[in-house]
């Protein structure tokens, strides 16, 4: 339930962020080609093998944006780059929670639930209502 909700909207960020690209290319002129992509996995023997292959994917995807900057530069397109540069914001973020996830999932499997929960509530410290801060 919680990982297929996660996966969901990780899936809703993906397409905005695609159609971020998509209309970008439409205002400056371009013209868009869709062609088909190779479906994603379906089975896993694991929430960590999900957790490394989101990671993974995300690593990918950092990849091909730092290239299109590179060629942006190169090319001297600065509104090309002004795009990729929110992107590769966006993606510090994206590497940032998928890291995360496939640590907590390993913290999971080496000890067990209740060191996730102290993690959880250690997370909340200073927070507004004081709860988890030190006594």
């Amino acid at each position: 339930m919680g990982f297929g909700h996660w996966m969901r909207l990780q899936a809703d960020e993906e397409r905005e962020h695609a159609m971020k690209f998509y209309n970008f290319l439409l205002d400056a002129g371009g013209r868009v080609q869709l062609k088909a992509i190779a479906a994603p996995d379906t089975e896993w023997k694991s929430n960590i093998e999900v957790a490394e292959q989101v990671a993974e994917h995300e690593a990918k995807v950092t990849a091909s944006i730092h290239a299109l900057y590179e060629l942006g530069l190169k090319e001297k397109d600065y509104a090309a780059q002004i795009l990729l540069q929110w992107f590769i914001t966006e993606q510090v973020e994206e590497e940032k929670n998928a890291t995360e996830l496939v640590a907590k999932l390993r913290l999971i499997e080496e000890r067990g639930t209740a060191v996730l929960m102290l993690d959880h509530r250690l997370s909340k410290r200073g927070g507004e209502d004081g709860e988890g801060e030190e006594e």
